[in-house]
């Protein structure tokens, strides 16, 4: 079903592209991510206001370049063409594309020579941000230049009497200071958006999609204690009442203190739950495994298993699952466009035969839209603030093969990491913040004595969806008392070390 008011994103692989359709909904306009191959049927299906082609790897000169339908320029819906789709557009339409003498990456000063409405209130000069090789050097015929760069002369266009623009760079990214005033322009001027999309109002749209799909049927509900999960719960509560059974599954790779905290909450809401204790069981299957996706697909598969064992015991068909867009993206479930970044062990490690029918209420949703349903449906704080864990739990923290060790080490300085946040008033103003540990080890001196051990590196950023990040500057005083901490405190640790790349190019977790 088309919604009211939608723009489509269509996908040329971009790192970016994700976080393009987060913008836009974060400007009030529902967009969804589609394959850069899509049909003009199946886009004319959607009615939608506005289209945006993504930035992308590839070149447009590429065998097997990702390249669009070329009717959509014919549609007369209004189409923005960022990066790699700027390049697309110039291409398709008659102007040529060369590979540039110099690469142009990062912050860059932005010339606009047309204020046309897409630059409506910005300066003449304006800090953007650029990743490219590629550049437009001609341009099609009846299109005019709207902004250059020191390196690219044609940064940004536009059709002189058609909705068609392109800009060279990434309105999307916070690095480009007025890029939201660029897609605001984009889809309110030139498109005629009103902003309909709000994601609180999607909420009895969900439950009456589960009563629906569910009926009178019991469901599993798969809780970790994380925000996704439990509103998952909320949701399925809210449309089944006591039709839902929580399950908890300790894979013994959780952090300090979460069994009782996930137990202790499910007790005090009234929830009814089952808790499997199978740390043992995940354990063994992890012994000699090294490789993070390998890891992933493990802990997923017998996530399932369990499930299936107990589903079977009570005589269960549903499974719900706490699974948002961005595990969907980062697994390459989004559209055949989508690189795989990361398996999340609930989309890209399930096993291909499951026994259960599974039901994934936020699926669609981004982690900023989640917690305002969340907020909506009565979710403590105390799980709407509480940083995000990852469903394989420290395997994905700890690099190489799990072992006791390792899991000793990362479990505890991960809990300093937290108490310390927390005491200096931190831990709310953090997205996440935690420990990794690998197999490197640096030698040390303990009581005069020569010792190895072995390095913890902290994480700590800041974020809004998890699509980017940035490293939090946190005061050396607190990182100094977290480093003092985890080397004095937990045995075999010799140096701690600080991670301070962003998201990209980096990810959040390490594997």
């Amino acid at each position: 079903m088309p919604k009211k008011e939608c723009v489509l994103v269509l996908d040329f692989g971009g790192q970016y592209t994700h976080l393009i359709a987060r913008r836009i909904r974060e400007l009030g306009v529902y967009s969804e991510v589609v394959p850069y191959f899509i049909s003009v049927n199946e886009i004319l299906k959607f009615n939608p206001k506005g289209i945006v082609l993504s930035g992308g790897p590839k070149s447009v000169y590429d065998k097997n370049a990702p390249i669009p339908d070329r009717r959509i320029f014919e549609l007369g819906i209004p189409i923005l063409g960022i990066c790699y789709g700027h390049q697309v557009i110039a291409h398709l339409l008659g102007g040529k594309v060369e590979r540039g003498e110099k690469g142009e990456y990062g912050k860059t000063i932005l010339k606009i020579v047309n204020h046309n409405e897409i630059f409506q209130g910005l300066n003449s000069e304006e800090v953007v941000w650029m990743s490219h090789r590629d550049q437009v050097v001609k341009l099609p015929e009846d299109f005019e230049v709207l902004a250059s760069t020191e390196i690219t002369p044609i940064a940004a266009f536009k059709h002189r009497k058609l909705p068609i623009y392109g800009v060279q760079f990434h309105p999307e990214v916070i690095h480009t200071r007025n890029g939201m005033k660029i897609l605001f322009n984009f889809l309110f001027r030139i498109c005629k958006c009103r902003g309909l999309w709000n994601p609180i109002e999607q909420i009895d749209k969900i439950v009456k999609e589960i009563r629906e799909r569910v009926g009178n049927e019991k469901v599993l509900c798969a809780v970790s204690g994380g925000i996704d999960s439990v509103t998952t719960l909320f949701l399925l509560k809210k449309a089944l009442g006591e039709n839902v059974i929580a399950i908890f599954v300790n894979h013994g790779l959780l952090r300090k203190g979460d069994v009782d905290f996930v137990i202790s909450f499910l007790k005090r809401y009234g929830v009814r739950y089952i808790y499997v204790d199978a740390s043992e069981r995940f354990l063994n299957k992890l012994k000699g495994v090294r490789d993070p996706e390998l890891k992933r697909k493990i802990i997923g598969e017998e996530f399932i298993r369990i499930f299936e064992e107990v589903a079977l015991k009570y005589g269960i068909k549903w499974l719900a699952q706490g699974t948002i867009y961005p595990d969907r993206i980062e697994s390459g479930k989004v559209g055949t466009s989508s690189s795989v970044i990361k398996s999340h062990h609930n989309v890209g490690g399930l096993p291909r035969e499951i026994k259960l029918k599974i039901i994934e209420p936020l699926a669609d949703f981004y982690k900023d839209e989640v917690r305002k349903i969340a907020k909506k449906l009565g979710v403590p704080d105390e799980i709407i603030k509480r940083h995000p864990f990852p469903g394989p739990g420290f395997a994905v923290r700890i690099i190489g093969e799990v072992t006791e060790e390792k899991l000793r080490i990362v479990r505890e300085a991960t809990a300093i990491i937290e108490e310390e946040l927390m005491k200096a008033g931190l831990y709310d103003k953090v997205w996440q913040a935690f420990a990794v540990v690998g197999d490197d080890k640096w030698v040390g001196i303990h009581g005069d004595e020569r010792k190895v051990g072995y390095i913890v590196t902290i994480r700590i950023v800041e974020s809004v969806d998890a699509m980017t990040a940035d490293w939090v500057k946190l005061p050396y005083e607190v990182l100094e008392k977290i480093s003092r901490r985890i080397y004095n405190e937990i045995e075999g640790v010799t140096m701690v070390t600080y991670a301070i790349t962003p998201k990209p190019p980096a990810t959040i977790e390490p594997q």
